[in-house]
C-alpha cells in the first residue's frame, strides 16, 4: 500500500473553507476563470434540446424517459450550449446539477453556461468535478436564496432548491491549478470513478438479484403454501396459476380502505415535528428529510402500516411505513384483520407487487390502479396457516435481509470514499501530476476498494486516501 504523495509545499489561503493550497495553485474568483456565454438561440440556431442531471450531468433531451413536459416548443426562449461548455443549474448547483457539455444545443434559461478562453476540449472538466466536491457545495448553499420544496407527482420530492445568483457565483473564490494540472486531475478522476461506478452498479446488481430471489420466495409460499403435498386447484385464470383447494377465496372491494396521502401547506428541514414520508425518505436515500408542521389536512400514520406508491415510475410498489405524515404520491391500504393476518397481508400485497406496476397507467405519469385488488377473487389461507406462512418467511429472507443490508453499507461507504476522492483532489490535499492509466483494466473486487477507502476509522473528518499497489 503506497499513499497518493502530498504537494511538496503549502501556502496559506484567505478561503474560510479552505486552509491551504498548493504553493504553485490561485485563488482567483470564478468571473476570471470562465466565460460566461449567455448565448441566446435566437435566431434559432439549435433545436437540439440538451438537459442536466445531477446523476447523468449534460445529456440529450430526447434520450430522456421522465419529466418529458419540461421543455417548452418554443425553442427562442432558451440558450445555446457548446461542446466543452459548463452547464450549470442555478436551483440546484448546490446538490451537484453541473456538467460539462459535449454536444451544441439549448438549454433551459435557468441554467447558467461558461465556456474556457483555451483550445481544449478538456479545460472545463476540472470544474465541474470543483463543484461536484461536498465541500464547494457546502459554499453553494451559504450563497443560496429561495427555498422550494416541490412535489415531482413521481414518487419523489425535490426538497431542495436555492438559486445560487450569478454575481454571486462570479465573486466566488476557487482554488486554481495550471491548465496542465487541471487536465491531469480530471483525467485521474475519470479513470477512477469509472472504476468506482462500475463497482456500485455491480453491487446494486446483485441487490437486485437477492431481491427477486426473496420475491420468489414470498411468491411461492404466498399462492402455493408450505405443503408440497396439499391438493391443488386451478383458479382458471392463468397468472393465478392453482392453489390449495382447502384455502377460501375472497374479493376485497368492500373490506379495503385506502386512504391517500396530502400536500403539506408548510414544510421545514428543522425536526420539530413528524417527518414527511416521500419515497425517498422511506427507503432512506435522502439526506436532508422533510419535517412538517401539524395540518389538519395531513394523514398522519403509524410504523409498519402498509404503504403503497400511488404516482410515478415505481407506482404498485409496496413497503413498510414510518411514523410520519404520509406523502401525497402515497397511501395506505388498511384490511379487515378477520381476512388477513397483518403480517401476511403485508406479504400477500408484496407477492402481487409486479401485478401493480404493470397493471399501472397514466399517459405521463403512471398511477396504481385499485380495481385490480379490489375486483379479483383472491385466494388465501386460513388464519393459523397464514400465520406459518409469515414465520416461514421472515425466517426465509431474514438471511437476504442481513446480506442486502451488508452490501448496501459497502455502497455506502464507497460512495463517501468517492465523495473524499473528489474532494481531495480538486482541493490539492493529494498530488495526482504523476498519475498515469494502467494498461490494465481489471475491476476491482470490493476488498481492493476497501483498502483504497480514504475514511478514518474514528474521525470522519480526517480521510486517508491511499492507492492500490498495482
Amino acid at each position: 500500500m503506497k499513499k497518493y504523495k502530498k504537494y511538496e509545499q503549502y501556502k496559506d489561503c484567505d478561503l474560510i473553507w479552505l486552509n491551504d493550497i498548493p504553493e504553485h495553485w490561485e485563488i482567483l474568483s470564478f468571473r476570471n476563470i470562465l466565460v460566461e456565454r449567455n448565448e441566446k438561440n435566437s435566431p434559432i440556431k439549435s433545436k437540439e434540446r440538451l438537459s442536466l442531471s445531477i446523476n447523468k450531468g449534460v445529456t440529450l433531451y430526447a434520450d430522456k424517459t421522465t419529466n418529458l413536459d419540461r421543455f417548452k416548443d418554443d425553442f427562442t426562449k432558451y440558450k445555446l450550449a457548446h461542446d466543452g461548455d459548463l452547464v450549470m443549474n442555478s436551483m440546484n448547483m448546490i446538490v451537484g446539477a453541473v456538467g460539462v457539455s459535449r454536444y451544441f444545443g439549448c438549454v433551459s434559461p435557468v441554467y447558467y453556461t461558461f465556456s474556457s478562453d483555451t483550445k481544449n476540449p478538456n479545460s472545463t472538466k476540472y470544474y465541474e468535478y470543483l463543484f461536484r466536491s461536498k465541500i464547494v457545495q457546502g459554499v453553494l448553499f451559504g450563497l443560496g436564496r429561495g427555498l422550494i420544496a416541490k412535489d415531482r407527482g413521481d414518487g419523489k420530492y425535490n426538497t431542495l432548491r436555492l438559486k445560487v445568483s450569478r454575481n454571486d457565483l462570479r465573486s466566488l473564490k476557487l482554488p486554481i491549478p495550471s491548465l496542465s494540472e487541471q487536465i491531469k486531475i480530471a483525467t485521474f478522476l475519470d479513470y477512477k470513478l469509472v472504476k468506482i461506478n462500475r463497482f456500485i452498479q455491480k453491487k446494486k446488481q446483485l441487490i437486485n438479484l437477492l431481491n427477486e430471489q426473496k420475491a420468489a420466495i414470498i411468491n411461492k409460499a404466498v399462492t402455493k403454501g408450505l405443503d408440497p403435498n396439499a391438493k391443488m386447484k386451478d383458479s382458471g385464470i392463468e397468472w393465478l396459476g392453482s392453489f390449495p383447494e382447502h384455502w377460501k377465496t375472497v374479493r376485497l372491494k368492500y373490506d379495503l380502505i385506502i386512504k391517500k396521502g396530502k400536500n403539506p401547506e408548510r414544510t421545514t428541514f428543522d425536526p420539530i415535528s413528524l417527518p414527511y414520508l416521500s419515497m425517498e425518505y422511506l427507503r432512506g436515500k435522502t439526506e436532508m428529510p422533510l419535517y412538517v408542521f401539524p395540518q389538519e389536512n395531513l394523514v398522519e400514520i403509524d410504523a409498519n402500516q402498509v404503504l403503497i406508491l400511488w404516482d410515478g415510475a415505481n407506482a404498485g410498489e409496496i413497503m413498510k411505513s414510518k411514523k410520519g405524515y404520509l406523502s401525497s404520491t402515497m397511501a395506505i391500504l388498511d384490511i379487515s384483520q378477520n381476512i388477513f393476518n397483518e403480517e401476511f397481508w403485508y406479504y400477500f400485497l408484496k407477492s402481487k407487487e409486479r401485478l401493480f406496476k404493470q397493471d399501472a397507467n397514466g399517459t405521463t405519469i403512471p398511477h396504481f390502479d385499485p380495481t385490480l385488488l379490489k375486483e379479483t377473487f383472491w385466494r388465501i389461507p386460513p388464519h393459523i396457516e397464514q400465520q406459518q406462512i409469515v414465520s416461514f418467511l421472515e425466517n426465509e429472507t431474514a438471511t437476504i435481509n442481513i446480506t442486502i443490508s451488508k452490501i448496501e453499507k459497502e455502497i455506502a461507504l464507497t460512495q463517501e470514499y468517492k465523495t473524499a476522492l473528489i474532494a481531495e483532489a480538486v482541493t490539492g490535499k493529494i498530488d495526482v501530476r504523476d498519475f498515469e492509466i494502467p494498461d490494465t483494466n481489471e475491476d476491482e473486487s470490493y476488498e481492493d476498494i476497501e483498502e483504497e477507502l480514504s475514511l478514518a476509522a474514528e474521525d470522519e473528518a480526517e480521510y486517508q486516501t491511499e492507492e492500490i499497489e498495482e
